[in-house]
């Protein structure tokens, strides 16, 4: 696959850049910051190099004076080296350092907030359909998801499918995070069910056969890996009961359907939904890590079973929206949104849906969703709002 020029835009100063496996930040790096020293943790002689000896890195920075630039890649490997940044920083002879993660685990417990304020933490996402322009393709990416690894592979179907177990075996059972592999494995098809739902530990813990709050550590586990997050609830000045527990949801699409066990009794349309569903939240979350303002985003669902799939919150957006898989729309299909907007009259309302024409039903935006995802571009408002 070409390569694609992404959304993502770097700080002027140090920063983190964290992503999951496979969403390009090598790529993006080599790229954009050609000819920096460059130290890549996931070389073994490299690793243990630097693991042994982590002030070879001033030997190494000093040996460049023409670059501003000091990347180390996938810096969760060795968080030794941490505080050898952390004096180079502290000298201030204009070195940037850039420093990748797939994994903030070992960082927290390494001490990473020794650099608070020194190094912005930065994301970058599996591509936008933005990003992709006419090569995206809303049928494959609700089978593939769009994990640059995987779509730039020369088989995509198989490298997705055996995504998920290069992650337990290099970053849960080589470092160590969890005791029992086995019942890791259970809850990860376990968890894809609660994928774009209502997140219910007590019922995935009897699913595969552990306790409540393995569950938790282990829905913790995947949180710091980068392969899921909860969304929670958007209750600010509320004036119905709504609801306290957040929905869960894979980073990627593909990774979920890679996940997700398939048999006689599991309807098309369901996984089809959570597909879909999950597809349109990893492009909001891009969107809103990518944009200049603070948006942050939630969900709505009252006590009464009133649901909004998403809300995007921030100084200049208020944003409403509902994910249908179906191709028509009909009245009942906007009722939580109306019912929204009784409650906040200056929030926009949006309902996505698979059919072909942009509509208004009842008060409501009703658009394509690849039309929706395809438009949908940092630093600018969705639909244009």
């Amino acid at each position: 696959m070409e390569l694609v020029d992404r959304f993502f835009r770097p700080p002027d100063g140090n920063f983190f850049l964290f992503g999951p496996r496979g969403t390009g930040k090598s790529t993006w790096l080599r790229r954009n910051l050609g000819g920096a020293p460059y130290v890549d943790l996931l070389d073994a002689e490299t690793f243990r190099s630097y693991s042994a000896r982590p002030e070879r890195l001033r030997e190494l920075v000093e040996a460049s004076p023409d670059s501003r630039n000091v990347i180390i890649d996938e810096i969760q490997k060795a968080p030794k080296l941490l505080d050898t940044v952390h004096q180079m920083m502290e000298q201030k002879r204009g070195w940037r350092f850039v420093l990748t993660g797939s994994s903030s685990r070992k960082l927290k417990r390494a001490g990473v907030d020794l650099l608070a304020g020194r190094a912005i933490r930065k994301t970058l996402h599996p591509f936008m359909a933005a990003e992709l322009g006419e090569r995206f393709d809303l049928g494959e990416s609700l089978k593939l998801g769009l994990l640059p690894l995987v779509l730039g592979a020369p088989d995509p179907a198989q490298t997705l499918s055996s995504y998920a177990a290069l992650y337990v075996r290099e970053e849960v059972q080589a470092e160590g995070l969890v005791r029992n592999i086995g019942s890791f494995s259970r809850f990860l098809e376990a968890v894809s069910f609660s994928h774009a739902s209502v997140l219910n530990t007590s019922a995935v813990a009897r699913d595969c056969h552990v306790n409540r709050k393995t569950v938790e550590g282990f829905i913790a586990i995947l949180e710091d890996l980068l392969l899921g997050f909860r969304l929670p609830v958007f209750t600010k000045r509320a004036k119905r009961k709504l609801i306290r527990h957040p929905k869960f949801y894979f980073a990627d699409t593909g990774i979920f359907r890679s996940l997700r066990a398939v048999g006689p009794l599991d309807a098309p349309e369901e996984i089809g939904g959570g597909a879909l569903e999950g597809l349109v939240a990893q492009h909001l979350r891009a969107w809103t890590a990518y944009s200049d303002q603070r948006s942050a985003l939630y969900f709505w669902r009252t006590k009464s079973g009133l649901e909004i799939d998403f809300v995007v919150y921030g100084p200049d957006t208020f944003l409403a929206v509902e994910v249908k898989g179906s191709a028509a729309v009909h009245t009942r299909d906007v009722r939580a949104l109306q019912a929204f907007a009784a409650d906040y009259p200056g929030a926009d309302l949006c309902l996505l849906y698979q059919g072909s024409e942009r509509l208004m039903v009842g008060g409501v935006r009703c658009v394509p969703c690849e039309e929706f995802l395809k438009e949908l571009v940092p630093n600018s408002p969705p639909l244009g709002i």
